[in-house]
């Protein structure tokens, strides 16, 4: 292992230390040290002290931060590159750096050898890097000369950027010295177990855990980490047969994909480890890891705000043991803890995870005590999301909550239209006004993290005490207790407008009718009166149905639009069905004048 802040004044006996696999290339320590000199000078040039770093090449992406350290300039690292994400961060960077800004970069590694073997040979090797600059124009050939050592600062600051409960993207400042407490503590709890072996990653290096296991951890302790994202087992397969020995780096949502994909269970050379974080791993998933591999994947708990917290294995217990060196211990309200090494003080850090001892000082999770959840391994502020679409014209409101028996962790998003909205809904239709909004998150947000789930309203559900209950948003994704399923709702002027879905599984239909099922008229109407009623409680005191026809059967999982056009001074609504643009059923509900 070797400092963080020394990777740049190590001695020449690690200069052959790999770095980062190029399929069947190996780009060493002395090629970084090369590409982090020429960065050096790319930045130095320039006034700008703070860099939002934007670059998705993994080895790219080391060099620059390096580079940025040793010119003592200071790293941003944004959580994605949309470019509405970006403009929320302005006043946090002064320039973004992108890989299309830096200069492409080719590493003879043969001739580079030659030079390390016999100093001597270096006017040969020069004269080699000019012949190759010469027969690519655009590339840049690195030196074979010793490149320039750096000191960088250990207290060198780095930003990197979290989900805050607040619903703004929140600032979590860092300095080098953390990570390095943090990579040692790795390497000391799992450093034998890696060994030689080459890091594959299916995360990202933007967020903390793949800046630390894809990145950093690898560079301190002088193992290589591959340059391409491992999607998928095929690919795995290809990258092992490059490497031999390696450790997966992944998520739970990726690693419970990949049992059902060709390859999985075939893997040769079998990875030695798979490292997993940004959410619990489901027991069957991690059963089926521990069958093909013999061993469960390591999970790993933690925050950007604390590193590493705690880590299990799921065939050994679903408890979590902290990592080495770090102490957690249980608020009054159930609050984890945490004094950790990698933390900027020595005090005890409060989380908004909700935890509970076992008798052998174990703990397991029990939710969040706020509105911060991770989806797909992305962690995500719900208050966030709520406010970004309260900004498009078409939203008053809009009401965020996870939805329980999903296959998949998603969230819904119950939203209160204004009349451009509720025109919108009327004119293109629910999918497309949810396709509207899913565009306008998507300039924020990573896709992975945005409703699946859409439910469109007049108004939401506020109690009496003008609370608006997680229950009460979450049973707008659920059938009424009449049956109805309301996936939209909309008003113009006096007529609401209603897009309902028919269950399959409704009790009206049994023996209605034996092999050839229809939604009973009594049913529709009911659907009607009680739909009325909820805007125009009068409607409840009904005197008579008038005017009523029935078209068309309505058949069972049906999509029915549902107009309730009102005349106050008749006492009257009128209502009419339409099933794919055919009218199905119809008639006028007469309310009675109050008592």
């Amino acid at each position: 292992m070797i400092a963080l802040h020394d990777l740049l004044t190590a001695e020449a006996s690690a200069a052959n230390a790999p770095v980062c696999r190029d399929g069947g290339a190996v780009l060493d320590r002395t090629a970084f040290r090369a590409r982090v000199s020429a960065l050096s000078a790319l930045v130095r040039e320039r006034s700008a002290q703070r860099y939002a770093l934007c670059i998705d090449d993994p080895f790219d992406f080391s060099c620059a931060l390096f580079a940025l350290f040793a010119c003592g300039k200071e790293p941003v690292i944004p959580a994605n590159a949309t470019p509405g994400y970006l403009a929320d961060l302005a006043d946090a960077y002064d320039v973004v750096l992108s890989d299309a800004d830096l200069p492409p970069f080719v590493w003879d590694a043969a001739a580079n050898a030659n030079a390390n073997a016999n100093a001597n040979a270096n006017a040969n090797a020069n004269a080699n890097a000019n012949a190759n600059a010469n027969a690519n124009a655009n590339a840049t050939v690195a030196p074979r000369a010793a490149p320039t050592a750096y000191t960088i600062d250990p207290q060198a600051p780095l930003t990197l950027y979290t989900s805050g409960s607040s619903g703004r993207p929140k600032p979590i400042r860092k300095t080098l010295a953390q990570f390095n407490a943090e990579v040692h503590t790795l390497e000391q709890q799992w450093g034998a177990l890696v060994g030689d072996a080459t890091m594959l990653a299916s995360v990202p290096h933007h967020h903390i855990y793949g800046l630390l296991f894809r990145v950093l951890w690898p560079l301190a302790a002088g193992r290589a980490f591959d340059r391409a994202v491992s999607i998928e087992p095929l690919h795995l397969q290809t990258q092992i047969g490059h490497c031999g020995a390696t450790v997966v780096v992944s998520t739970p949502a990726q690693l419970s994909r990949w049992p059902a994909l060709p390859g999985f269970a075939a893997l040769t050379p079998a990875p030695r480890a798979f490292f997993s974080s940004g959410g619990p791993l489901a027991l069957e998933a991690a059963q089926e890891y521990a069958a093909a591999f013999g061993a469960a994947p390591l999970e790993i708990y933690g925050s950007t705000e604390t590193g590493g917290i705690a880590w299990r294995r799921q065939d050994q217990g679903d408890a979590w043991r902290p990592v080495t060196g770090i102490e957690v211990r249980r608020d009054e309200d159930g609050a984890l803890n945490v004094r950790s090494p990698h933390l900027d003080h020595d005090g005890w850090h409060r989380t908004d995870d909700k935890i509970a001892f076992d008798a052998d000082g174990r703990f397991r999770l029990q939710g969040r005590l706020d509105r911060v959840l991770k989806l797909d391994g992305k962690r995500v502020s719900l208050p966030e999301l709520e406010a970004r679409l309260a900004l498009h014209p078409y939203v008053v409101q809009a009401a965020i909550v996870p939805l329980e028996g999903a296959s998949r962790e998603r969230v819904g998003a119950v939203v209160a239209l204004t009349e451009a909205g509720s025109a919108a809904l009327r004119d293109q239709g629910r999918v497309l006004l949810a396709k509207t909004l899913r565009r306008h998150l998507a300039e924020y947000f990573d896709v992975v993290v945005l409703p699946r789930h859409w439910r469109f309203r007049v108004t939401l559900p506020f109690d009496a005490r003008g609370k608006l209950p997680v229950a009460a948003v979450a049973a707008a994704f659920e059938p009424r207790a009449e049956g109805v399923e309301v996936l939209a709702e909309a008003r113009s002027g006096d007529t609401l407008h209603y897009e309902l879905r028919v269950p399959p599984t409704l009790a009206h239909f049994a023996g209605h009718f034996p092999g050839l099922p229809i939604l009973p008229g009594v049913v529709q109407v009911d659907w009607a009166m009680r739909l009325a009623a909820d805007h125009l409680p009068a409607v409840s005191a009904v005197a008579s149905i008038d005017r009523l026809k029935f078209m068309a059967p309505v058949p069972p999982g049906a999509v029915l639009d549902l107009t309730l056009a009102h005349d106050a001074a008749r006492r009257r609504v009128q209502f009419s069905y339409r099933l794919s643009g055919r009218d199905c059923a119809s008639g006028v509900i007469v309310y009675r004048e109050p008592a």
